[in-house]
């Protein structure tokens, strides 16, 4: 009997040959260091992920612009076996515990796009703001009829952007707190698998039958604008996108946002400014989302063919992982980029992704940290830490960077 024949060398090289990709932060707003090395010697290299497998990762500017533009390279990575946990921009499907029905590719899918996109109106945009502007005074009530101490993360940042979202689908008055409290139990740190379970079903039955409701009686908000417009989209899409935007724009606004303030009052000369010149919070807000970079893992590429980029070869089905926080903190594009400079013209930032599968709700976002920041420096002009920054708990392990609580006293 003749010997097998010697398998072919694998094009890929192995786990032990390239550096580890790291999450961790060795302080409050910097990306990690190994990414702020792997960025210095070079924008495109090889790297091991969390589950054992290679692939590159992008950690320069330009070229975090060409791969998130270019159609060699697929949003959706090899289903089922994601190289790190999928970070929540609004392109892929979220992965859930209960198996949520999702519309095959949406968002990403160009149809699911466009129709979501036309709901993201100017005039809607406006009428959100507005209702964010009144939901962060009331917010700011609670807190200030309590006492002299909150945590901005569970009284503050989490429930603005349950209430932002309720407006942007629609929610009844009276069925928000339950939908908020879902929400909260959802996207809770340490919560059981029965709770996230629980959460999720109780937000499913809640975006159905908000659906059935939108179809009888249509009000003035984007999951109206979806059900009589000309998507003629089943009820599960419809619910299925509906939580799609909630997955998105729950726990990254909220998560940008406390770390935003967090930021501004590690840097009382920056909270200073804006109290003085409300005017700057909307460049400031710009330069927050450039400095902090709350995604810190993703979003992730599949090659679809074999495509070179800045003269390398990345092969066809090998995983391509944009780092966002050192991509925006690249000296190439920004001078001084590791400076907190709330005069910049950080446009071109790249917080929502770029390309194809930008943040649909970007502009919301924006809508809730300009409100949120704003509100927060007038009402409270003593505003300060009320633990020690070395004792804020930091979430690294998350797929959105931030910090679990932030106690504050005024």
């Amino acid at each position: 009997m003749t010997g097998a024949a010697p398998a072919a060398p694998s094009p890929f090289p192995s786990a032990a040959a390239c550096p580890l990709f790291s999450t961790a932060r060795e302080n409050l707003f910097d990306p990690p260091a190994e990414i702020r090395t792997l960025r210095e010697r070079e924008p495109l290299s090889r790297t091991t992920f969390t589950d054992g497998h290679t692939g590159w990762l992008v950690t320069g500017h330009a070229t975090a612009r060409t791969v998130l533009s270019d159609p060699r390279f697929g949003a959706r990575a090899e289903p089922g076996h994601p190289p790190v946990p999928r970070a929540a921009i609004l392109e892929e499907d979220p992965a859930d515990p209960a198996g949520t029905p999702l519309p095959q590719g949406a968002p990403g899918h160009r149809r699911y796009r466009e129709l979501l996109t036309a709901q993201f109106t100017d005039r809607r945009m406006g009428l959100l703001a507005e209702r964010t502007e009144k939901a962060a005074e009331e917010l700011l009530d609670a807190m200030e009829r309590a006492g002299r101490t909150a945590d901005l993360v569970g009284d503050f940042a989490l429930p603005l952007s349950s209430l932002v979202l309720c407006e942007l689908l629609g929610v009844p008055a009276p069925d928000r707190e339950r939908f908020r409290r879902d929400l909260a139990a959802w996207s809770a740190h340490g919560a059981s698998t029965d709770q996230v379970t629980a959460a999720f079903a109780g937000l499913a039955a809640a975006l159905h039958g908000l659906v059935l409701r939108k179809r009888a009686e249509p009000g003035d908000d984007l999951l109206s604008g979806l059900v009589h417009g000309a998507g003629n989209l089943a009820d599960e899409e419809l619910a299925s996108l509906a939580f799609l935007l909630l997955a998105a724009g729950h726990e990254t606004t909220a998560g940008q946002l406390a770390l935003s303030v967090l930021a501004l009052l590690r840097h009382p000369g920056r909270a200073a400014a804006l109290r003085a010149e409300p005017s700057l919070t909307e460049g400031a807000v710009e330069e927050l989302l450039r400095y902090l970079g709350v995604v810190h893992h993703g979003p992730t590429r599949a090659a679809l063919e074999d495509a070179e980029i800045d003269g390398v070869l990345v092969r066809r089905g090998e995983i391509v992982t944009v780092s966002l926080a050192a991509a925006d903190r690249d000296p190439t594009r920004h001078p001084d980029p590791d400076v907190l400079d709330l005069t910049r013209d950080a446009t071109g930032h790249l917080a929502f992704g770029h390309g194809t599968h930008r943040c649909l709700g970007r502009q919301l976002a924006r809508v809730e940290l300009r409100a949120g920041i704003d509100a927060l420096l007038r009402r409270f002009p003593r505003l300060r830490l009320a633990v020690p920054a070395d004792g804020i708990p930091l979430r690294h392990d998350t797929q959105v960077y931030g910090v679990h609580r932030l106690p504050v006293a005024w």
